[in-house]
């Protein structure tokens, strides 16, 4: 595929920002890298870059090609794909965008398993914030976003969705800790520890705690779910898990989740999917089954 291999040169400083640093990931020297992309800028009759000292940005022009390359390349992953998948040899590039909550313990389980029975497959996975990892689906950077209460579905072809019960996480010497459900109002006397805002469990512990005309104060904000759980050990403090997140061997980190009383209020929504309108490639729309298959077993 040596006719795509500029256009993945491209690709790649604009991802990094940097032509040495692009470069160092391609395994080619700099100099090579520029005189590649001054040759394709020539042939094509006008700059792709803004220079500048900090690195190199996509003008206008840049932005049209970069949506072109990113559309050829995902075109032939799935061609590769599905030209694998009639030989046999069930091969494949599979990019996911995550938010942090099926991050931790429910994906990487998933692609380990998967990458048992389909060992050619392999992985790419951007976590990031609701709202971006869908957006990251228009340019084909992504094939499958797994969001929790995702904030745009205009563009978003729904292939799972399922609700997500709120867990708070404590020591198991908590005096909260016997209890079989605890209430919003109950956690206000402790610490909180908190997932930063924008984050889908920050906005359901907002909600519930406006209909019962409370508001959280925290005494840590964090966009990591694992410091946030690790500080609740020996402690009075308080973290929040989805049952998705649940870290399967809580009790051995001397921690217990209780149920999170919702106060009437909905369950947030962790939603698998792609992009409407595309056809994905064999290996990323046979993963998309796998998750499918998995949340519907779990929590369908």
């Amino acid at each position: 595929m040596r006719h795509l291999l500029i256009l993945k040169y491209i690709e790649k400083i604009a991802k990094t920002g940097s032509l040495r640093r692009a470069a160092e990931e391609l395994g080619i020297t700099a100099s090579a890298l520029n005189r590649r992309v001054l040759a394709f800028e020539q042939e094509l009759g006008v700059e792709i870059f803004e220079r500048h000292p900090s690195g190199l940005r996509p003008n206008v022009a840049g932005e049209i090609l970069l949506k072109h390359i990113r559309d050829q390349i995902a075109d032939m992953e799935r061609v590769k794909s599905r030209i694998a998948d009639l030989s046999g040899m069930r091969a494949g590039h599979v990019n996911i965008a995550a938010t942090r909550e099926v991050a931790q313990y429910f994906l990487p389980a998933l692609i380990r398993r998967h990458l048992a029975e389909f060992p050619a497959v392999t992985f790419g996975v951007a976590m990031l914030d609701r709202g971006e990892a869908e957006v990251s689906l228009l340019d084909n950077s992504n094939d499958i976003a797994i969001v929790f209460e995702p904030t745009r579905l205009a563009e978003f072809q729904v292939v799972c969705s399922v609700e997500q019960p709120l867990y708070c996480v404590m020591s198991a010497s908590h005096p909260l800790a016997g209890r079989e459900r605890v209430r919003i109002y109950d956690c206000i006397d402790y610490p909180l520890l908190l997932p930063r805002a924008p984050s889908g469990i920050r906005q359901a512990l907002d909600g519930i705690a406006a209909r019962v005309g409370v508001r959280l104060s925290a005494a840590v904000e964090s966009n990591s779910l694992d410091l946030l759980r690790l500080m609740s050990q020996d402690s009075d403090a308080l973290s929040f898990a989805l049952a998705v997140n649940l870290r399967p061997r809580l009790a051995q980190e001397g921690l217990v989740a209780v149920p999170l009383d919702l106060k009437g209020a909905p369950a947030g929504m962790l939603i698998a999917g792609h992009l409407r309108g595309r056809t994905l490639p064999v290996a990323a729309a046979r993963f998309l089954e796998s998750v499918n298959r998995e949340l519907s077993l779990r929590y369908g």
